[in-house]
């Protein structure tokens, strides 16, 4: 009987054409499959990777968010039936880190209600919201069509307001214009209308969202 395959599906959020050969020389130590896997260039920055292994698929799934080149990959699982075009290539899981909660309120269900503005909150055995010496960390699935969240508000017992920080683990390029992950600063809208004429100074994002793992 042949050996059933499994398959991923990935998409590159990058103008530039991808190397089949380079992608594979990047992954193949990464990944660590015993017998390797094979990519299909679809077009359209999509490629798909077939294993002989579903194990090893739903751990390469399950150890999300993978980049390329410092572009974000955009990872699924592809039953190898449905059509191409009508996968979803909008969101992605990130751990987010929140910094700036104070000490009382460092706990499982603060720490999920504010992070639910920025995605789906993802739970599983292996990754659970919890606290690592002086922030949260919670596993996020993030739509990446629309802006990161940069953080919340939090209102203290005795009204005053404090700002609670979001910061992205092996978070890829973004444009720092809009926040988005979709394209650069050079493809993003507010620069092409602004004719160049945008400065440092309007940028409301930057490299400030990236967390030190």
């Amino acid at each position: 009987m042949a050996a059933s395959i499994s398959i991923i599906a990935a998409k590159f959020l990058t103008k530039r054409a991808r190397n089949p050969e380079a992608v594979a020389a990047t992954f193949t130590p990464i990944w660590r499959s015993k017998r390797g896997f094979k990519i299909k260039n679809l077009g359209n920055h999509i490629m798909l990777f077939s294993f002989d292994s579903e194990t090893k698929v739903d751990t390469i799934l399950a150890n999300a968010l993978w980049s390329f080149d410092k572009h974000l990959m955009i990872s699924q699982k592809y039953d190898g039936v449905s059509k191409i075009e009508d996968l979803n290539f909008n969101s992605t899981p990130f751990w987010i880190q929140l910094h700036g909660l104070p000490m009382k309120f460092m706990t499982t269900t603060v720490a999920e209600t504010l992070c639910e503005p920025a995605g789906q909150i993802l739970k599983l055995p292996n990754a659970k919201t919890e606290e690592c010496g002086g922030f949260m960390r919670v596993w996020v699935m993030v739509d990446i069509s629309q802006p990161l969240c940069r953080g919340r508000m939090v209102t203290l017992d005795d009204n005053r307001e404090l700002c609670v920080s979001f910061k992205y683990e092996r978070l890829p390029n973004l444009c720092y214009w809009c926040g988005r992950l979709t394209h650069n600063d050079r493809d993003c809208d507010r620069w092409i209308e602004s004719e160049g004429s945008l400065t440092d100074a309007d940028k409301e994002y930057g490299a400030w969202l990236k967390a030190s793992l």
